[in-house]
């Protein structure tokens, strides 16, 4: 389901200590805002643990369902986890209403995007932040507001607290959650959709590119959930009807053994089951061996954070491949019958209007143009607190003062015509999204929008821009800004 899609009414969940209708008022209500059309495998996690301890737990996901305030009236805490830029925008916005139907409720904020954010959401009225492995702290959290009230909770939460210790994994508790058909959907190329559930089988990751929200908080570190974890987690979704699993670990070789064990034994267990995964674009290259025997084992394609087509960003980023690699990994990954969705971070100080002519052509060139959904060649880099960015030198000068209600440092491209194509593009992505246009169709709107920024005549596109790839339905991203649909959702 897309993100810009809202309902009213979401499934009941199964007996037990999580109330999503009727029944008990929760004493604690875990939120997500967004989490680009899954089900958030971070609110059923935590459930997990805080049903465990006996506490009467409800979920809300604003991207699929709107806020009930009947469903906040009786908590004690309120806890939103903000995973990425567009779910933390978002719940900015949702906060005052939060406050307003929860008055007596203390606010939490956990996820990698609330350590960075501590004070701008202390002014929004978050009283305590949590990041990392943080599924203790925020038990320890609910039991004192639960048990001995809001004032107890606030002196426990004097400061961020961000635990990179290993937690004990639990299985996720899916149906706190509403129903796996109202996310995104898997898309086939011959029109067929299968419903699609979320997986995690690592958290954190071991590697420090510059521009990730992972790496400030994590800092290079990760751990392998327990494959039975993760299967029995799988398992419960395929119970619920999921035919596809998707896995959000930023990297699934992260630790490619254990990638292989879960892989091996989701296979032996459900043999029908598809999945994709995230894989950077070095380890499509280091484990090219390995990419055969993923398609055998049910994956249908590989995301890979490209981000650009130029050396010198690539460089700039810590990438730690360049555009050749791409075209490597492009030919890996096809020769194994895998489809390769890249995404990018086409709009940085650095860009130039040659640069993101070039990335297009490199586009059509690869036959790539339906693999790639049109939000992704709008993205502007994100300069969040903490970031790697902020020691690269050559950027300061176009950086202005950190500023809370972006959620990062504002900065302006030397040559403003860059500045308004990034505006045009985005403003054409969410149009075409709304209009549901075909990718090649809404390619063919950037390219034209690109060429006329250069001052140039748009020659016409080929015919062949490549074979459709199974896609998930959810176009938008966790780096774009809110949409005007969104943010009307809450």
């Amino acid at each position: 389901m897309s993100a810009t899609e809202t309902a009213h009414e979401g499934a009941c969940c199964a007996a037990g200590a999580t109330t999503r209708r009727g029944g008990a008022p929760a004493e604690v209500v875990l939120v997500s805002p967004y989490e680009i059309g899954r089900q958030p495998f971070a609110l059923a996690h935590a459930a997990a643990w805080l049903r465990e301890a006996g506490l009467k737990v409800d979920c809300v996901d604003l991207a699929v369902e709107r806020l009930d305030p009947a469903r906040l009236a009786g908590a004690r805490l309120v806890a939103l986890h903000l995973a990425m830029h567009t779910a933390t925008r978002l719940a900015a916005a949702a906060l005052p209403l939060i406050r307003e139907a929860a008055p007596k409720a203390h606010l939490c904020a956990f996820g990698l995007y609330a350590p960075v954010n501590a004070d701008y959401l202390r002014g929004l009225g978050v009283g305590t932040i949590l990041g990392g492995e943080c599924e203790p702290d925020l038990l320890a959290l609910a039991q004192a507001c639960c048990g001995g009230g809001p004032a107890e909770a606030a002196a426990a939460a004097a400061k961020p607290r961000v635990r990179l210790e290993r937690v004990a994994f639990r299985v996720p508790a899916r149906d706190a959650l509403p129903p796996l058909g109202r996310y995104a959907r898997l898309l086939l190329p011959d029109g067929g959709e299968r419903v699609v559930g979320f997986a995690e089988t690592t958290r954190g990751c071991k590697h420090l590119c510059r521009h990730c929200p992972v790496v400030p908080v994590y800092r290079g570190r990760f751990w392998a959930i327990p494959v039975e974890t993760v299967l029995a987690d799988v398992a419960q979704q395929v119970e619920a009807g999921a035919e596809h699993v998707s896995f959000g670990d930023p990297d699934f070789l992260n630790g490619p053994t254990h990638a292989l064990r879960v892989a091996r034994a989701l296979h032996a267990r459900f043999p029908h089951l598809t999945w994709d995964c995230t894989i950077k674009i070095e380890h499509l290259l280091r484990h090219r061996a390995l990419l055969p025997e993923l398609r055998a084992l049910g994956c249908l394609f590989v995301i890979s954070a490209v981000e650009a087509v130029d050396d010198a960003i690539l460089a700039r980023l810590d990438k730690g491949h360049t555009a050749a690699d791409l075209e490597r990994a492009v030919a890996l990954t096809r020769g194994a019958g895998l489809a390769l969705a890249p995404t990018f971070v086409p709009f940085t100080p650095w860009t130039t209007l040659e640069g993101y002519l070039e990335l297009l052509r490199r586009l059509v060139a690869l036959r790539l143009v339906e693999a790639v959904a049109p939000v992704q060649l709008a993205i502007r880099l994100l300069v969040p607190a903490g970031s790697r960015l902020l020691e690269l030198e050559d950027l300061r000068p176009h950086l202005g003062p950190f500023d809370p209600a972006l959620l990062g440092h504002p900065w302006r491209h030397p040559d403003p015509a860059v500045d308004a194509l990034q505006r045009r593009v985005q403003a054409w992505a969410a149009e075409a999204e709304r209009r549901g246009l075909p990718r090649r169709e809404s390619f063919a709107g950037i390219w034209r929008l690109a060429h006329e920024a250069a001052g140039r005549t748009p020659p016409p596109l080929p015919e062949d821009l490549g074979e459709p790839v199974p896609r998930l339905s959810e176009p938008w991203y966790c780096c774009a800004e809110p949409t005007e649909d969104q943010l009307a959702g809450l």
